[in-house]
């Protein structure tokens, strides 16, 4: 059965699955063990600990699709992406510290390459979630009360023509928004039109040539 919830029944199309997003929370919970200690704040296991018991409570109060409003599951979803986004800042403010104070982590070429790879996945998952919970509300007000205005302009927005009736955006669309901007450090197909969504897209792509620049560097002169 597709994850789509854009399949029309009727007229009405369906709220999105939870288990996409679910799954790349896990994702995201197992990069700091991956990751040297110091990239986490605290220890290795805090932040994937609370990430856990917050999707615990949202898939217990809000199971199936995303569709339950209320104030307090929406607070489970905010604070559940902050979890997700304060461990990618973390981990890339340590990485960039460590790379232009020349630490013992980053001597290593593997190491470093490894280590760079991770946090930069990292930051691309915080953001996918970032644009998914901040856009048009989140995905619970997307699809109970859409707006006419969108923040974030898909293809399928702009031109109704290339989907079928009532489409919206999932996670996964947006887990590739981030990916793009973090490639291209400009928008690709989706278009930023509010200022929380410029803004947050400048942030990613000037992360982005960041981590990139800096690891690459410092990996070509190991290797050299």
């Amino acid at each position: 059965m597709s994850d789509d919830p854009h399949t029309p029944s009727g007229s009405e199309s369906r709220a999105e699955r939870r288990w996409t997003a679910s799954a790349f929370v896990l994702v995201a919970m197992a990069v700091p063990f991956l990751l040297p200690a110091r990239y986490s704040p605290g220890t290795d296991w805090l932040l994937p600990a609370i990430e856990g018991f917050v999707l615990l409570t949202l898939i217990v109060v809000d199971p199936g699709r995303i569709d339950r409003p209320g104030r307090w599951v929406r607070a489970l979803s905010i604070a559940l992406v902050v979890a997700i986004a304060a461990g990618a800042a973390w981990g890339s403010a340590r990485l960039v510290w460590d790379l232009l104070h020349g630490a013992p982590q980053t001597t290593v070429a593997n190491e470093l390459l490894v280590s760079g790879a991770l946090v930069w996945s990292q930051t691309v998952l915080a953001f996918g979630f970032l644009y998914w919970e901040l856009d048009g509300g989140g995905p619970v007000t997307r699809h109970l009360q859409p707006r006419t205005h969108p923040d974030l302009a898909f293809p399928q927005q702009i031109d109704p023509g290339l989907a079928a009736p009532g489409w919206r955006p999932v996670f996964v669309d947006y887990l590739y928004l981030a990916l793009t901007n973090a490639t291209a450090f400009s928008p690709t197909d989706v278009m930023p039109l509010a200022r929380w969504a410029k803004l947050t897209m400048s942030v990613q792509s000037i992360l982005s040539i960041v981590i990139l620049s800096l690891v690459v560097a410092n990996a070509v002169n190991l290797l050299g």
